[in-house]
């Protein structure tokens, strides 16, 4: 079986064994490809980018291409065990309405997002007077494809407003290691954060 990232162990050691998994902006299917060696699940991933659409099927994972902006209307109400939206949340116009279209068609959901809380990106924007890049927001501001960049405190205060109970979280930094200090700090020290989550009002 292939290694895979820290931020790619954590969703796996989230997910159950045999689990329908949706993949929101699914790139070029590593995770899919991950969480099929490796916990045996059944899983489509969904993706705009021809390129990455082309990897995917050559890697043998189920693939659709579609925008995630025009919602996920194909699929019906707790069809899949997990959604994921890995690093895509920032980049969709309604990131609201994505959350709750992952909620309606899966039991829980799996976000990581950068965080824009990240000391370099508050001292950039502070001292500097200018948009925040680092390794985890490569890009300048004229051509990211970041549209809603959120802090860990923006992301959890939206879930209160949406109903949606978090399960569990975890940080970790650009190149996807974990550190003693972001456990410390997260909202601060963590520049990549992950959330699992479910309807608040499930039993």
């Amino acid at each position: 079986m292939m290694s895979a990232r820290i931020d790619f162990r954590i969703i796996t050691d989230w997910i159950k064994p045999g689990s329908r998994v949706l993949d929101l902006g699914c790139g070029d299917g590593t995770l899919l490809d991950y969480l099929t060696q490796s916990k045996k699940i059944s899983g489509y991933g969904l993706e705009i980018d021809d390129n990455h659409v082309e990897a995917c099927i050559k890697r043998g994972v189920n693939v659709i291409q579609t925008d995630l902006d025009a919602g996920l209307s194909e699929f019906d109400e707790k069809s899949f065990d997990f959604v994921i939206l890995s690093l895509t949340l920032q980049a969709v116009k309604y990131p609201d309405r994505l959350l709750r279209e992952m909620l309606r068609v899966g039991t829980e959901g799996i976000v990581t997002f950068p965080n824009f809380g990240h000391w370099r990106a508050r001292l950039q924007l502070g001292l500097l007077g200018r948009m925040p890049i680092s390794a985890a927001l490569p890009h300048e501001w004229y051509n990211t494809p970041n549209i809603h960049l959120c802090t860990l405190r923006d992301f959890s205060r939206l879930c209160e407003h949406e109903q949606i109970e978090v399960l569990e979280s975890q940080v970790v930094d650009h190149a996807h290691r974990q550190r003693l200090g972001l456990k410390l700090l997260p909202n601060i020290l963590g520049e990549i954060a992950l959330y699992r989550f479910r309807r608040a009002d499930l039993p």
